[in-house]
């Protein structure tokens, strides 16, 4: 029992692996991302309404693990306890998809960053780049075997030596502050279009950023205390959300908007080197590699860990739930890596961006945490998990905030990839019915067959609208 323990990962691992998987490539790139999209006014009420939203949801993570400390799968367990099988599979499955191509695009954002240091790299997804960036999966996949605990050390290490260049960055950026960037073009150019517009159009962009926020509570099963994947939740967020602020704001004030707009990514590279010279360049890339090679081994431990709970669990294939010596999910670590791979290939033959595969990323992970807020909602409705005269009034409230949310950012996605999207979770589909094919029983409730003409449907729909010329 006590060797199982020491197995197991404290609050402060738990809190790294939170801000570790948030802070990715993303932030490097978070101004020009968002001052491609958006005016100042736009970008405020895009934050405010981002932090709200990721805040419920943390407290929504936070209240369930309190509440149903026995679902120890995160997202794919949540949906499978409040909406069933197939709901739980399609949870799991968005998961899997948006963590293995999130890696996908960190990957070739890493490479980007090295291209500074060495031209061999430069280009638009060059045979070097796949060669590189393989052997950088394939090392991550690696230190993933040998198991989580050792995995969220190096993870830990990792996401401490990424913040160094980034709190470098505010600290110099706020000696070189100037008020008067931040009223310039406040609401934007006019080809930006309305202030409702713009805020749509960063919402993908702020989503991709908090991504992560869930990653104690998809680890719980391997958490020393309960009690710690809460804590680390909004620990976590709260702390990544004060960090992206601050990044914001300090670059929009220091350097021209029309200068920034013409960097490159990452952002905050040619952004310093704006400020204090080549030499800013050099420290924010070195900063940048060790952030990316963190985030894909933070996001490598939750894409394999999702399936593998599923599996256990009669939902995914059986092979995702074999484990190695280390109890590490070897099998789904393999199948996770050679996805990744295999989407490396693709983005080389098609020229894939980095921007591209995180807005898909961060579409496809829209469902799981819709449903995880919508699975809150309904425990504080029915009071499950609450003691006898318990009010479940607040968590009703924030439960509620983090459902809209989640909806409001469906809508605001970008329709060509949702239903590029809609073609991933199609692809699903035969992947549960394969899962499912030796289990007695119906597979779909009535309820389910709908979700599965709809998914049909925005497929067909897809289609149709790429032959017409519509799209």
């Amino acid at each position: 029992m006590a060797d199982s323990q020491s197995k197991k990962i404290g609050v402060f691992s738990l809190i790294a692996i939170v801000v570790g998987s948030m802070i990715g490539g993303g932030a490097f790139s978070l101004p020009t991302d968002m001052a491609r999209h958006a005016g100042i006014v736009a970008i405020v009420l895009a934050w405010l309404i981002t932090g709200i939203g990721m805040l419920c949801l943390a407290f929504v993570y936070q209240n369930l693990s309190k509440r149903k400390p026995e679902l120890q799968g995160g997202i794919y367990s949540y949906a499978r306890a409040g909406f069933g099988k197939f709901i739980g599979f399609n949870s799991a499955w968005g998961y899997w998809l948006s963590a293995f191509l999130g890696n996908v695009a960190y990957a070739l954002l890493l490479f980007n960053a090295l291209s500074f240091f060495f031209p061999v790299f430069s280009g638009n997804n060059n045979i070097y780049v796949l060669i590189g960036a393989s052997i950088i999966v394939w090392s991550v996949h690696c230190i993933a075997l040998r198991g989580v605990q050792q995995a969220a050390l190096i993870n830990t290490i990792t996401t401490i030596a990424r913040l160094v260049p980034i709190f470098a960055f505010i600290v110099i950026l706020m000696l070189a502050f100037n008020i008067k960037q931040l009223n310039f073009n406040a609401f934007g150019s006019s080809d930006m279009g309305s202030v409702f517009k713009q805020l749509a159009s960063t919402m993908m962009v702020t989503l991709w950023v908090f991504i992560g926020i869930e990653g104690a509570v998809v680890i719980s099963g391997r958490a020393r205390k309960e009690s710690d994947v809460g804590k680390a939740t909004v620990i976590g967020l709260s702390a990544t959300l004060f960090i992206y602020i601050l990044l914001n704001v300090v670059t929009l004030a220091a350097v021209p908007r029309d200068v920034l707009m013409q960097f490159e990514n990452p952002t905050l590279a040619y952004a310093l080197q704006y400020i204090v010279g080549p030499w800013g360049a050099w420290f924010i890339n070195i900063g940048l590699c060790i952030a990316l090679f963190g985030a894909l081994l933070s996001w490598t431990l939750l894409a394999s860990e999702t399936p593998y709970i599923a599996a256990k669990d009669g939902v995914m294939p059986k092979i995702f739930a074999r484990e190695n010596k280390n109890n590490a999910p070897s099998a789904s670590l393999w199948i996770t890596n050679g996805a990744i791979q295999l989407f490396l290939l693709v983005a080389y033959l098609s020229s894939g961006t980095y921007r591209i595969l995180y807005l898909i990323a961060a579409i496809a992970i829209l469902p799981p945490y819709l449903l995880s807020g919508l699975y809150a909602l309904k425990i504080a409705i029915k009071k499950e998990g609450y003691a006898q005269n318990e009010s479940s009034k607040r968590d009703l409230v924030l439960a509620l905030i983090a459902s809209l949310y989640g909806l409001w950012l469906i809508y605001a996605a970008n329709i060509k990839l949702l239903l590029l999207c809609s073609v991933l979770y199609f692809i699903g589909l035969f992947v549960y019915i394969y899962s499912c094919r030796k289990t007695p029983g119906k597979w779909f409730t009535a309820a389910d067959r709908i979700l599965v003409v709809v998914i049909i449907s925005a497929v067909l729909f897809g289609i149709w609208a790429f032959l017409s010329g519509h799209l």
